[in-house]
């Protein structure tokens, strides 16, 4: 069993499906409404382990219907929640979206006791006692967290993967300790100022990140795939075709399936291709966490 820390946020998506995105100022009737869990680390810890992840999930949550609704839910699918933090004072994280008939979607997030996740919450112990090959983290709590939690798991041993979602400008200390950064391509611009679009354009980012420290980068592009550029790799390795019905949760499957394959032992091309597969599933289907796909169905 691969041994995985996914350290992040914990929401509750309240998704509308609709023909069209409004536009601002707009009004528009929608359709089917459902309240799903979500959050970026969350999402991200039940993909890996539907995909055979062993894996460990740190959060902070309020005290309220939704915290302990999201806590239930993380135990029935084998994650070890008991390091999950409940926030008495701020109310969990909710997400409203809205997804149109191509899959596209609009996301507002309000962060709640998300925003609360403090150094101070992780115990420091976790880093040095050899139980975890990989730490996964995202953007959705606090980047000082963020920073202490790759630092300390560098520092021991683990390797880094930081999926830089929601995207903001990241201190060059925090990359330095990243062994794998994978932004997807409007990410990637507003790290680097590069517009990707193409091979070229993503290699030219991926250069930068690598020339600020980052060990290994991996840039998805959709339907295109995911560039992948280490000392052995330099390329893009293909995605799946599918008739894609919401997105919402691509990026974190995609994240959660990379870390089980790098915890399992796969070099980097092949973990992509076994989490672009992952992805391809998950956009075929609606919701967050209810789209990841489980093992036996990628393989």
């Amino acid at each position: 069993m691969s041994k995985i820390l996914v350290i992040g946020s914990s929401n509750t998506d309240m998704v509308i499906k609709t023909d069209k995105l409004p536009a601002q100022g707009e009004t528009i009737l929608g359709g089917t409404f459902l309240m799903n869990p979500g959050g970026k680390g969350a999402n991200q810890a039940v993909a890996a382990a539907r995909l055979g992840g062993k894996v460990t999930f740190i959060s902070k949550t309020g005290n309220d219907l939704f915290g302990k609704q999201t806590s239930g839910l993380l135990k029935k699918e084998g994650i070890e929640t008991r390091y999950i933090v409940k926030d008495s004072e701020v109310p969990s994280g909710v997400a409203l979206i809205v997804v149109d008939a191509n899959g596209e979607n609009s996301i507002v997030v309000a962060p709640g006791s998300n925003s609360n996740l403090m150094p101070q919450d992780i115990p420091g112990d976790l880093f040095t006692t050899g139980k975890f090959e990989i730490l996964l983290l995202q953007l959705e709590i606090p980047v000082m967290t963020v920073e202490y939690a790759a630092l300390t798991a560098a520092e021991n041993g683990i390797k880094v993967i930081l999926n830089p979602a929601p995207a903001q400008k990241l201190h060059d200390y925090l990359l330095r300790h990243t062994w794998l950064l994978t932004p997807d391509e409007s990410e990637a611009e507003v790290l680097t100022g590069i517009k990707v679009h193409d091979e070229a354009t993503a290699e030219a980012a991926a250069t930068i990140f690598q020339n600020k420290g980052v060990k290994n980068v991996i840039i998805t592009m959709g339907a295109a795939g995911a560039f992948l550029k280490s000392a052995e790799f330099n390329e893009i390795v293909p995605g799946n075709k599918v008739q894609a019905i919401d997105s919402t949760a691509a990026g974190d499957v995609f994240n959660g399936a990379l870390a089980v394959a790098l915890a399992e032992g796969k070099d980097l091309r092949d973990a992509v291709h076994f989490a672009n597969k992952a992805a391809s599933i998950s956009v075929t289907r609606f919701g967050a966490q209810a789209s990841a796909p489980f093992r036996n169905e990628v393989l």
